[in-house]
Formats: structure tokens, C-alpha cells, sequence
């Protein structure tokens, strides 16, 4: 009994060593790891190795796969992923989008694309692809160089679907908030029918320069009328807030009678420090209210009619609205767009409710079978010269042609236009802004006036 309780502390003992030095090399084996990964964090935070999700999808469209590779660039990434022999379908940065690197993104606050996002867009891409360079590393390239949030992301949702197997015309459609112009995706996807995308994307891009460039002029030509009527406001807005307070004071200690004109400007110095607060307020309510609702239908249907029937920009915004149509429908014919097609689009891009629905009228009567010209000549927005100018170029065979002859003409007549109103408005506002100065001015020395008289005649 003696020997096997003794037999038995040995084993414990030699048991309860072997353990102990089984815990001490786990220890040192999982500092040492420890250590190692460390530093493979440190090489690799060194070298900007980043760790990217991927979805990919055989050529032959049976296999899927997804896993996680390491790449410096988001193009290492798709050359790994095409290494395995995948197209990538989607690819996101792990370390991207975590912890304090969230990006959190409003959409309420995310401007929309101009035209002049589109223009810029659209030129490098045709640039890339008449290069040599591949639909989607264009796509890739141009995505890091757009400034617009929402373009950019519409951009990269874009390349994503055209790595999966859709045509760049389908994914444009395919976006959720529309972003796309209707032209702009249907001349793209003539191109892609055609063999010819990098000209429809020339196309795209000169239509939206040239829009640009007839709006920049324009703005620019009535940008000093706006400037004078503002400075006239806050003019107006200064006196009643100090001056006239002043004036009412005095006459008040002085006992004077005032003239009703000199009463109205005292009245509305008192109701300024109130009913200008309101009135800016209302302002900018009722701007944002025009922006969000500008181009509903039941807005367009009454404000659009009248701008073409002003009288003093009503003929400057039939020209600019007609030199879109003409232009906006040339580059669409050129393009290879089928005639129906291109006047249900082309009406929405002149920016007019009026010319909108002529032009879908016009196209269910070349529906019906009848001339493009006879159609156009039904409706009276359309000019007479514009009418004839496309029978000749039905009779020609040169529509497109004859209808950029039009754009043109219809574009330099909206530039001298506006050209000729700066002229004329520039003095007609400086008359306006003294008038109003010298009206408050003269309405609140009138008391004083009255005043002297009474002195002298006393005297």
C-alpha cells in the first residue's frame, strides 16, 4: 500500500509539472504570435494593403463565388479577382464604411447632377473609349474624377452592372432615382447597337455644352439687372429699419404734421422690424416649395404658357426652349434614334410643358404615317420657318442637318436677345433704384419742408 501511494504522488507531481510547462508554452507561443501579428498589422497598415469583399461570377455564368483578398487599389483588386477566373460583380473595401471611417451620407442634402456634371462626364468618357481603353476601367476612371455625390454613386452602381453582363444603356435605365436623362441613355444605347458609342457619347457631351453655354450667356446677361433690383431691396429695407425710425422720432418730439406721404413711410418703418422677418421667411419658403415642385405637371401646365406669352422674355424663352428642341433632336437623329423615339424624348429636354406635348402629338401623327413637317406645321408653337426648313430636309433626305441650321439660327437670335434687354434694362434699372431712393428721401424731408415755410412766414 505504502509503495502505490508513492507511485501515485510521483505521477501527480510528475503530472502537475508536465502541465505546468504546457501552460508556459502556450503562453509563450501565443505572445510570440501575438507579436507576429502585430507586426504583419504594421507591414501591412505600412503598405496600404487594404481588404476587399468580392462577389464574382464565371464566364460562363454557372459559378459564383465570394470571398476576401488583399490589394492595395480597388484595380489590383479586380485584376486578383480576375486571376481566379471571375468577373467581379461587386467590391467593397472591408476597412471602408467601419468604426470612425463611416461615411454618413444624407440623401435629403445630396445636390442632383447639372448638366454641365453630365457634359464633363460624358466627354471623358468618349475620350477614354475612342482611345482604346475598356468600357469598364473608363467607367472605373471617371468615377474618381466626378464631384457630384449622386452622380458618382449612380456612376459606380453603373460599372458594377456592366461587370456583370449588362449593356451601359440597361444599367443607366436601371438606376433607382432616374438620374439619367431619357436622351442621353438612348443615344448611348444607339451607340452600343451601332458600334459606335464613343461618338453617341461626343454627341451626348456637345448637346449638354451647348445647353450650358446658351444658359451661362444668358444668366450672364441679365446677371446685372438681378444685382440692381437686389441692392434697391436692401436699400429700401435699410431706411425703413434705421433711417425712417430716425425721421418718426423727431417729428414726433417736434409736434409736426405729416403729409400722407411722409405718413406711409413712417407706418411701414413701423412695421418693418416685424414684416421683414416675415417677408424673408415667405421668400425662401416659397423658393423651396418652386424647386421641389417647379416641374410638376400641374404647375408646368399654367406657369409655362405664360413664360412663352410675356411680355418682355416671352419671345427670349421661346427661342431658348425652340434652340434646345432643334438641337436636342439633331444629336439624337444623328445618333441613329429612331424618329419616334427622339420626339417622345426630345420635347421633355426643350424644358417646356408646351413643346412637350406638341412634340408627342407631332409623333403620334408620324405615327399615323404622316410627314414629320405636316405634323409640326399643326401645331402653333412650332415657327413657320422651322416647318419649311424640315420639309426641305424631308424632301433632302438631310433632317438633321436642316434641323441644326434651325438650332443655331434660334440659338444666336437668343443671344442677341438677351444681349439687347441687358442693354436696355441696365439704365431702365438705375432709374428705377434713384426713383425709390428719391421718393423715401423726399417723403421724409417733406415735414421739415413745410416746417421752414411756417417759420418764415411767421418771421
Amino acid at each position: 500500500i505504502r509503495v502505490g501511494l508513492k507511485v501515485s504522488e510521483r505521477m501527480r507531481y510528475r503530472s502537475d509539472t508536465l502541465f505546468r510547462i504546457h501552460i508556459r508554452s502556450i503562453v509563450r507561443q501565443s505572445f510570440h504570435g501575438g507579436v507576429m501579428a502585430r507586426e504583419q498589422a504594421q507591414v501591412a497598415f505600412q503598405t496600404g494593403t487594404k481588404k476587399w469583399r468580392y462577389k464574382g461570377v464565371s464566364a460562363d455564368g454557372r459559378t459564383k463565388q465570394k470571398g476576401v483578398i488583399e490589394a492595395q487599389t480597388r484595380d489590383q483588386a479586380i485584376d486578383r479577382v480576375n486571376k481566379l477566373g471571375l468577373i467581379p460583380t461587386e467590391l467593397v473595401d472591408v476597412n471602408a464604411g467601419t468604426g470612425l471611417n463611416t461615411n454618413i451620407e444624407i440623401k435629403a442634402f445630396e445636390k442632383y447632377p447639372s448638366k454641365k456634371d453630365f457634359a464633363v462626364m460624358s466627354r471623358q468618357l468618349a475620350t477614354m473609349v475612342a482611345a482604346g481603353v475598356s468600357l469598364i476601367r473608363a467607367l472605373n476612371i471617371v468615377t474618381e474624377q466626378i464631384g457630384n455625390v449622386k452622380l458618382r454613386n449612380a456612376v459606380r452602381d453603373c460599372m458594377q452592372q456592366v461587370e456583370a453582363g449588362s449593356s451601359f444603356s440597361e444599367a443607366m435605365d436601371n438606376n433607382p432615382d432616374h438620374l439619367f436623362p431619357p436622351i442621353m441613355t438612348n443615344m448611348v444605347r444607339a451607340g452600343e447597337t451601332g458600334g459606335f458609342l464613343d461618338k453617341s457619347l461626343i454627341t451626348v457631351a456637345d448637346s449638354f455644352e451647348a445647353d450650358v453655354r446658351l444658359q451661362g450667356q444668358i444668366k450672364g446677361a441679365l446677371a446685372y439687372p438681378v444685382v440692381v433690383l437686389g441692392i434697391a431691396v436692401l436699400l429700401v429695407g435699410v431706411m425703413l429699419l434705421t433711417i425712417v425710425p430716425m425721421f418718426d422720432s423727431m417729428y414726433a418730439s417736434m409736434g409736426a404734421e405729416l403729409p400722407w406721404v411722409t405718413q406711409i413711410m413712417v407706418d411701414m418703418g413701423k412695421a418693418a422690424p416685424v414684416g421683414i422677418p416675415v417677408i424673408i421667411v415667405c421668400a425662401v419658403a416659397f423658393v423651396m416649395f418652386w424647386k421641389r415642385n417647379r416641374n410638376k405637371d400641374i404647375i408646368r401646365t399654367w406657369w409655362d404658357p405664360f413664360t412663352l406669352k410675356a411680355p418682355v422674355f416671352g419671345k427670349l424663352t421661346t427661342n431658348v426652349a425652340l434652340a434646345r428642341f432643334c438641337n436636342n433632336f439633331t444629336s439624337m437623329l444623328a445618333s441613329g434614334v429612331p424618329i419616334l423615339q427622339a420626339l417622345d424624348i426630345v420635347g421633355s429636354t426643350s424644358g417646356n410643358y408646351v413643346i412637350d406635348e406638341a412634340s408627342k402629338r407631332v409623333s403620334r401623327l408620324v405615327e399615323r404615317g404622316y410627314r414629320l413637317a405636316d405634323s409640326m406645321g399643326t401645331e402653333k408653337v412650332f415657327p413657320n420657318m422651322m416647318v419649311q426648313m424640315v420639309a426641305i430636309g424631308e424632301d433632302s433626305g438631310a433632317i438633321d442637318q436642316m434641323l441644326a441650321s434651325a438650332g443655331k439660327a434660334y440659338d444666336e437670335e437668343a443671344q442677341s436677345m438677351a444681349k439687347q434687354l441687358t442693354s436696355l434694362l441696365e439704365p431702365l434699372m438705375i432709374l428705377v433704384l434713384g426713383s425709390v431712393v428719391g421718393f423715401m428721401v423726399v417723403a421724409l424731408y417733406m415735414p421739415m419742408f413745410s416746417m421752414f415755410d411756417a417759420i418764415n412766414g411767421q418771421a
